[in-house]
């Protein structure tokens, strides 16, 4: 490569991308339409960004493999930031192959971890720790040392592993000051807010209060019974009963914590749970059948009782009974959550995420546009969706990922 392209790429790995494109910007020979590519990715152009890496990658021949398999990296890494989740994991696979066999461990090892970054995106936390656990960061390059804290660091956020995710994110802080790229120092101050900013609310004996993902961390440890409504779930330190498929059962048990150690009328629970206006002798039989599944459910927790006004919640040997929930609860919370962490998002790349219909993803993403709470731009397949994070709120809780116990 010339003098030029050499200056560009040094500004790229530097974060400069004004000053790559000051030195490429005219030509069109594929070493640069691939560093014009990047930098346009840098500053936030990725629909150009992706034309020139495709046509870098078609202007490298046939005989330089190593060179139109970084282009491949370079797309799988726009895709990832434009949230485009559905490329397929073997061309990431190939190339990455391709570069080790060029002896160009960096690039592969880049190309590695596109692959994790994707699998936290859709929730596959097991898979992405793994996977990291394989890999030796200790001498890699600062930029991917900071990559690779960061990532241990999200996977122990939704894990709700506070000490983990501190001790990564300082590391990360340290590799990043080393690395001296303001983008990535930037990134780790992000995802450090998240550990001091509100996770959840409690609610308890008919108050609530916010919580810190540390206190949240701390209350599921403790000896309370939790109605997580976070994850649909009753659980204690010990043992979890997930009812997020069992929504009647969930809203009984959540209305009946929300009151305890008081009872709640028929009315209410009929009410909140069947959504009925009305109270007649078919909703109170449906309750009754509704009550004694929930025994069931709860028999390890403890029990519900008939009182004279309603059904009141009892725990053995009188554990305290406390909510969890959501810092502000939406019917579409979940595609917030996602929405929230400021990047644009397709509806495709949603439903992967989520594991819904397509179809279901966009018909929440159209109420929540009719109600002023998210925004898109483009057309067709170019359609992107985002909505500015919510100050002062974490959506970590929000996200579908298992927490301890699961």
């Amino acid at each position: 490569m010339d003098s030029l392209v050499n200056a560009a790429a040094r500004a790229l790995a530097t974060g400069d991308p004004l000053g790559a494109l000051k030195l490429v910007a005219l030509r069109e020979d594929a070493p640069a339409l691939a560093l014009r590519g990047i930098a346009m990715a840098q500053l936030g152009d990725f629909p150009r960004a992706r034309t020139l890496i495709r046509s870098a990658a078609r202007a490298f021949g046939p005989k330089e493999g190593h060179a139109r398999a970084r282009c491949v990296v370079a797309e799988a890494e726009i895709a990832l930031a434009s949230r485009d989740l559905g490329w397929t994991e073997k061309t990431l696979e190939a190339a990455r192959a391709t570069l080790e066999a060029h002896g160009d461990h960096v690039n592969a090892a880049h190309a590695r971890y596109l692959a994790i970054r994707r699998d936290v995106l859709i929730g596959r936390l097991d898979a992405a720790r793994t996977a990291l656990e394989e890999i030796d960061a200790s001498h890699q390059p600062a930029a991917l040392r900071t990559v690779h804290e960061l990532m241990l660091a999200g996977i122990a956020i939704r894990h709700v592993q506070t000490r983990i995710a501190r001790e990564a994110l300082a590391r990360a802080g340290r590799a990043a000051r080393e690395a001296r790229i303001p983008a990535l120092a930037g990134e780790v101050a992000a995802a450090s807010q998240v550990l001091d900013a509100p996770a959840a609310r409690l609610i308890a004996r008919g108050a609530e209060k916010p919580l810190l993902l540390a206190e949240v961390e701390t209350l599921l440890t403790s000896g309370v019974l939790v109605i997580d409504a976070c994850r649909n779930a009753v659980r204690d330190a010990k043992r979890l009963v997930p009812l997020a498929s069992r929504p009647v059962l969930f809203t009984l048990v959540r209305a009946l914590a929300e009151a305890w150690p008081n009872d709640v009328s028929r009315a209410e629970l009929v009410r909140r749970a069947f959504r009925a206006r009305a109270v007649d002798e078919s909703y109170r039989a449906r309750l009754r059948v509704e009550m004694g599944r929930l025994r069931r459910v709860l028999v390890q927790f403890g029990d519900v009782e008939a009182t004279a006004g309603g059904f009141a919640l009892t725990t053995k040997r009188g554990r305290e009974v406390v909510v969890l929930a959501r810092p502000m609860e939406e019917e579409h919370g979940v595609v917030l959550a996602f929405l929230a962490d400021g990047e644009s998002w397709s509806s495709s790349a949603l439903a992967l995420a989520l594991g819904a219909s397509q179809r279901t993803v966009q018909r929440a993403l159209d109420e929540l546009s009719a109600s002023a709470k998210v925004q898109s731009y483009g057309r067709g397949r170019a359609r992107r969706w985002l909505t500015p994070p919510v100050p002062g709120f974490t959506t970590s809780l929000l996200l579908p990922a298992p927490l301890p116990g699961d």
